[in-house]
């Protein structure tokens, strides 16, 4: 369902819980100036409304161990509903896969893999990646360097 009728309010709501979600319904009242009820309200109608899909915490990858970033390109050799479904089923299994999209283009799927090193990476690679039916190709690229990492939309 998307959601046309967002008010200057939800919007300053969902902007602050975007940048911190841990935010209470009593501090987003105190900066927005509205009452804790209103808060409470919009902001239960949002997450039922799927606005707000869920609250996480953000870790950082180095000192989880994750420091290793690689975006693989997939290529099926079959396009079939079925093949489809079943890779994105069974891809979608790997702790290491952070995001699966199909994509148009050259390649069927990107993921994106959090690993803690290349000996890792080669690990699921041979290990998971590489036996799942019907791949042809994979193009992986690695990160180098971090820019900019947002998970935060433009309101």
């Amino acid at each position: 369902m998307i959601i046309n009728h967002l008010d200057l309010t939800d919007i300053e709501i969902l902007k602050h819980l975007q940048r911190d979600a841990s935010l209470t319904n009593k501090e987003l009242s105190y900066k927005l100036h509205k009452s804790i009820a209103t808060i409470h309200e919009r902001v239960r109608r949002l997450k039922d409304q799927g606005v707000i899909q869920r609250t996480v915490a953000i870790l950082n990858r180095k000192k989880i161990n994750r420091s290793l970033i690689a975006f693989s390109q997939v290529l099926l050799n079959d396009h079939a509903a079925d093949t489809l479904y079943q890779f994105e089923h069974e891809v979608a299994k790997f702790p290491e896969v952070m995001e699966c999209f199909q994509m148009t283009g050259t390649f069927d799927f990107l993921l994106r893999i959090a690993t803690s090193d290349m000996d890792s990476y080669h690990d699921f690679y041979r290990n998971k990646l590489a036996k799942l039916p019907n791949i042809t190709t994979v193009q992986s690229f690695f990160v180098l360097s971090e820019t900019k990492s947002d998970t935060a939309y433009p309101l």
